[in-house]
């Protein structure tokens, strides 16, 4: 009986470690948007104002001392022909992002940038700034103190700034005072978008939807959308709906690709790559060049001679070079990068050889340069 016990745990144990592995899979939720679920970008101009002299200049900035004269205007104060010299103020844009299904009296973040010369926005408040959509309509009021991550300090010699004292940040600064309107509750149909468009896992998605629902509901329209007719027994109840649609795991698929920077000479390839057989060969070129003039004296009780620099050049060439590697057809990612460590080459090399070998058609893999 031990001995019977003994060998179907090794089985079990054996079925386990051979089963692919369940974390290659992921969520709907985490694949793919809702049509219709977004945020919304919104912009306004504003002034900051209690700034210690580090505002803007007001002869250099004409639309900072604009907006102050209109501004005291507006609350009764005729400032027009008047020389404002005040350093307290700066103009500034605002930036926030209207969350999906905001609601009117709901406070979201917002972002106050220096717009002008100002040198730190440390200690300023912004005044009453409306918030505009793409459609010019205003969808929130911003108004608050502005705290800032980094700081400047300068004396008669010596300046020192950590961070971007110019940016700063208003946490429940601005308030909501017009909704979007949107009733996701009752729509018949519905599309979900993938961040990164595939055929495959577009197709996945679509058959892992009719499966849990029992029924041919869910369609893919394209790489990027996959369509969903609302069943009879959600009508009204869509929320439930995509609840339990974006808990559905499925194992995405992705395209091979290899991502270069050539700035920072970052090589970012999926797990997917395979070459074909192809060798490689890498090697460096060394030209040193070497000056030493030599001062040339002429000969002693000489009326004619002169002294002279002679120059004197050596130069040298060589050539650091690795024997000829041969890559194997249908390599692994793990196999490839192993191979091409093998040479002995730094990043730089890296990106030169793997576009040579996608020139030569042996890398089965799109190459895009950042």
């Amino acid at each position: 009986m031990t001995r019977m016990l003994r060998a179907v745990l090794t089985a079990l144990l054996f079925v386990a470690f051979a089963t692919p592995n369940a974390g290659a899979t992921s969520r709907i939720k985490d694949l793919a948007n809702i049509e219709g679920v977004r945020q919304n970008q919104l912009i306004g101009y504003g002034l900051v104002v209690g700034l210690n002299g580090t505002g803007d200049t007001l002869n250099n900035i004409p639309f900072t001392k604009q907006s102050l004269t209109a501004m005291l205007e507006r609350l009764g104060v005729n400032v027009r022909g008047q020389t404002l010299r005040t350093g307290n103020v700066a103009a500034v844009m605002v930036t926030a992002n209207l969350p999906a299904f905001a609601t009117q009296g709901t406070r979201i973040d917002i972002t106050v940038s220096s717009l002008g010369d100002a040198k730190s926005l440390q200690g300023g408040m912004l005044l009453v700034t409306p918030l505009l959509g793409a459609d010019g309509n205003v969808y929130a009021v911003g108004q608050g103190s502005v705290a800032i991550g980094g700081f400047q300090a300068e004396g008669e010699a010596a300046k020192i700034v950590r961070g971007v004292p110019t940016v700063g940040r208003i946490a429940n600064g601005a308030l909501i005072e017009r909704e979007i309107d949107f009733n996701l509750n009752k729509q018949s149909q519905l599309r979900i978008a993938l961040r990164n468009p595939d055929f495959t896992t577009a197709k996945r998605i679509a058959a892992a939807i009719n499966d849990y629902l029992g029924k041919p509901t869910a369609e893919p329209l394209d790489p990027a959308t996959v369509g969903i007719t609302v069943p009879d027994q959600y009508r009204g109840n869509v929320i439930s709906l995509l609840t339990d649609i974006e808990q559905l795991q499925i194992e995405p698929d992705q395209a091979a690709k290899i991502v270069i920077d050539e700035r920072s000479g970052i090589i970012v390839m999926g797990r997917d790559v395979r070459v074909s057989m192809v060798a490689v060969a890498q090697g460096n070129l060394t030209v040193t060049i070497t000056e030493t003039p030599q001062v040339s004296q002429p000969a002693p009780f000489s009326r004619n001679g002169q002294t002279r620099v002679v120059p004197r050049t050596n130069i040298g060439v060589q050539e650091d070079g690795k024997k000829l590697a041969v890559v194997r057809e249908g390599v692994s990612l793990q196999q490839l990068v192993d191979g091409l460590n093998a040479l002995g080459i730094g990043p730089r090399d890296l990106i030169a050889i793997l576009q040579a070998i996608k020139a030569a058609g042996a890398i089965q893999a799109d190459i895009e340069v950042m």
